[in-house]
């Protein structure tokens, strides 16, 4: 399916640089089969109705992004900074950690090359990979070095460096397992009280693991999305979901995702066997879902709005339906919502995948 088809106006105004004054004070659209309403984040849970499941990542988001300087041995260029961008550990040789990451330097990163960072701690890359990626070999505990000098890696459109708000705020209040390199935005929008009313309301809250990875630092350059290259995400559904899943089926409830990274778990986990259930999962997914998917296990879902052109609004598109879609990121843009990471939401309480782009 073309790319373009996802496009859309963003006004750079719109575009969301810092948190809102309360998690659950955004606004919120409200996408239906009779049309668009329009209304507030935190009347999400009057939304959800006794028997439904609800479905958190509790990834957490790590202080991923270090900087570093080039060893002073080389030729020009040396002593200058280098940015990486730590992803996820590939393995342990010879007292030494190897991990995939980003790098950003005034030269091109090649392997051999020698960096310094924090307290002398020795780097050097080990290998190039592909879409740009690198593996990184670092001398030391890779997890205690980002904890004391590593930043939380904020998108890069907010052009600025991580700060004492998103310390607390570029995490959900339920973030448990360390690993992403982004946050699960949905769930941003979630408090602890919000949860509270949820439960309140017969609603059962249940979570798995998603690590958020590469796909959200990447846009789409491919002209046509299947020969889009999705990079593969470390995910866990337990037998505690599945269960819960099958209890909802059960009591008629729906199955509401809380974010694009809950769908692709969700669906990455559908048991074959089973309509509507999930198989208990410890692995990777690389799922790309465009318009034309069928969604096997998600029913509702609460998301945030999106980058144009780029596989998350091709997800919501499939579950919301192309054209109604687009007439929605429309109205919320001639509304002046607060759009991207801390952004706005958008609710869709029922699939509404009807349409064709």
């Amino acid at each position: 399916m073309r790319t373009d088809l996802f496009d859309y106006d963003l006004p750079e105004r719109l575009i969301a640089d810092s948190p809102p004054s309360s998690r659950d004070g955004g606004r919120m659209c409200v996408v239906q089969q009779s049309g668009i309403r329009h209304g507030f984040v935190r009347d999400f849970p009057a939304e959800l109705e006794r028997g439904d499941l609800l479905v958190l990542n509790d990834t957490k988001v790590r202080a991923a992004r270090l900087y570093c300087r080039r060893e002073r041995s080389g030729p020009a260029g040396e002593g200058a900074k280098v940015e990486l961008l730590f992803l996820e550990r590939l393995g342990r040789e010879d007292g030494s950690e190897v991990w995939s990451a980003l790098g950003r330097a005034n030269r091109p990163l090649r392997p051999g090359d020698r960096l310094r960072c924090a307290e002398d701690t020795a780097l050097e890359i080990a290998a190039r990979a592909e879409a740009g990626l690198i593996e990184v070999r670092v001398w030391g505990d890779v997890e205690a070095l980002l904890s004391v000098h590593g930043q939380l890696p904020i998108p890069p459109y907010m052009r600025r460096s991580a700060d004492e708000r998103d310390q607390a705020r570029y995490q959900t209040v339920f973030a448990r397992h360390l690993g992403s390199a982004a946050a699960p935005t949905a769930g941003l929008h979630v408090t602890p009280e919000m949860l509270e009313r949820i439960e309140a309301r017969g609603v059962r809250v249940a979570r798995l693991t998603l690590h958020v990875g590469i796909g959200t630092f990447r846009p789409v350059t491919a002209a046509d999305l299947d020969e889009h290259v999705m990079h593969s995400e470390a995910y866990e559904v337990g037998q505690e979901l599945a269960a819960g899943i099958a209890e909802a089926r059960e009591r008629g409830g729906r199955v509401v995702a809380v974010g694009t990274t809950v769908v692709r778990a969700l669906e990455s986990a559908a048991d074959p066997k089973a309509k509507g259930q999930v198989s208990r999962v410890n692995g990777r997914t690389e799922l790309l879902i465009q318009p034309g998917y069928r969604f096997r296990v998600v029913d509702a879902l609460l998301t945030n709005f999106h980058l144009p052109k780029s596989t998350l609004v091709a997800l919501v598109a499939a579950f919301a339906g192309h054209a109604r879609l687009l007439d929605a990121y429309r109205a919320a843009v001639a509304a002046e919502y607060r759009f991207l990471s801390y952004g706005d939401a958008m609710w869709i309480p029922a699939r509404l995948e009807t349409d064709a782009a």
